[in-house]
């Protein structure tokens, strides 16, 4: 079978397509027929070397999450799932092919009216958003920034803080055309990615939301109110400063909390019902999903160039 490959940890171009065995499922997994691939900023930060010290290695297969139909189950899984069409997480590794292989327990199967595109575009990042404002402890009323909300992580959390009762939700974005779509799904301010907006703009916020990272980071650690909260979900934009604690500390008569979320921390049964929640309210046109593009798996390497120059509004799928 086709499977995505990493020749070479930096650039897109590392990227290579190469034929190799069909996997089996193990005892307790599947194996699934993939129809869609989500592409996530985390493969990017894989396939550029970032997380080599975790222990990934050239010849790695890219992926964590597909949809498709199950073809086949391992010993100990119920034979009843062959056939469905399913949402899967595979882990860090094995989504970039035409078939993959999960534990039957990070299986979700899909309702009708949700495409596999839709579904690997919301499975992953829908969960975080969601649990990213938990651990902020977001209360409606309260003002929201989501820095870098074009992506899907961003874009499912500016319509929960929405929809939650926010006062407010402001996003950083690169441009004006990126900023008008935002409003569509619920922001009330555009701000540029150093965090400038209008004059309406609120000067501080009690909750954010950031999926960059970066050297910016400690100025939007400036940006909070006091009692307020800031949750790094991701760093697309590179590892913040070693010292952007002492803007902590600097503030520190305005009790400001700092946090880091991971959607691993969750026990898998919590990150399910959400999930299966979210999947629901998107197939009742309650949560929108926004796929960016879908290509065919063989063009990997465009997807990431795409990724890379930020020009990804909402998911790119691959499509075997």
């Amino acid at each position: 079978m086709k499977a995505v490959v990493i020749r070479m940890f930096g650039d897109p171009d590392g990227l290579e397509v190469v034929d190799v065995p069909v996997p089996v499922p193990a005892p307790g997994q599947v194996q699934i027929a993939t129809k869609a691939i989500g592409v996530g900023g985390v493969d990017a930060v894989i396939r550029r070397g970032t997380l080599a010290a975790y222990g990934f290695r050239e010849g790695h297969v890219l992926g964590s999450e597909v949809a498709g139909r199950i073809t086949a189950v391992g010993e100990g899984v119920d034979a009843s799932w062959i056939g469905r069409r399913v949402w899967a997480f595979t882990g860090l590794s094995g989504g970039y092919a035409e078939q993959a292989v999960a534990a039957v327990e990070d299986v979700l199967a899909l309702p009708d009216g949700l495409t596999c595109a839709d579904a690997v575009t919301l499975g992953g990042s829908g969960v975080v958003a969601h649990f990213a404002l938990d651990r902020a402890r977001f209360t409606p009323g309260e003002t929201v920034l989501v820095r870098g909300a074009a992506g899907s992580i961003g874009v499912t959390a500016v319509q929960l803080a929405a929809g939650g009762g926010a006062n407010a939700v402001a996003v950083t974005t690169s441009s004006a055309e990126r900023g008008a779509r935002l409003r569509d799904l619920g922001a009330t301010h555009v701000l540029d990615r150093s965090g400038e907006g209008g004059p309406d703009a609120p000067a501080a916020f009690d909750v954010v939301i950031d999926v960059v990272g970066g050297s910016q980071l400690p100025l939007f650690l400036d940006k909070l109110n006091s009692n307020g909260r800031y949750v790094a979900v991701g760093v697309v934009g590179g590892q913040p400063p070693a010292d952007f604690g002492m803007r902590l500390m600097d503030a520190f008569r305005r009790s400001l909390s700092f946090a880091t979320f991971s959607s691993d921390t969750v026990p898998g049964p919590d990150r399910q019902a959400v999930r299966s929640s979210q999947f629901a309210d998107a197939a009742h046109g309650y949560l929108r999903t926004v796929v960016h593009d879908v290509l065919p798996l063989e063009q990997a390497v465009l997807a990431h160039r795409e990724m890379d120059a930020g020009e990804v509004f909402g998911r790119v799928v691959l499509a075997p």
